[in-house]
């Protein structure tokens, strides 16, 4: 979490501090939400309203190497010890 300081302006301005636009990667032209809260204000981007469909991810995570075959990857998870040893190891 990062705290700074802002000043209210004669007309009402707020100018968020570069550290905290670069941060949350806000830029010019950006669309902000104030809410009010019991506490204060809360600021947060607008939604942008895209919705991504299954497709617009294909490709998304790349892989060094062969490609696993369906086979491998429907093959039965056995967890059996390797589970209990990093279950052990947790505690």
């Amino acid at each position: 979490m990062t705290i700074a300081t802002a000043t209210l302006s004669s007309k009402g301005q707020v100018v968020i501090p570069k550290s905290i636009r670069d941060q949350l990667h806000w830029e010019s032209g950006h669309e902000l939400i104030i809410e009010t809260t019991d506490s204060g204000v809360l600021l947060k981007a607008k939604p942008t309203g895209k919705t991504l469909r299954l497709e617009d991810l294909r490709g998304f995570l790349k892989v060094d190497g062969p490609p696993v075959p369906i086979e491998e990857l429907c093959k039965p998870v056995e967890y059996g010890t390797d589970w209990e040893e990093s279950e052990r190891r947790s505690r």
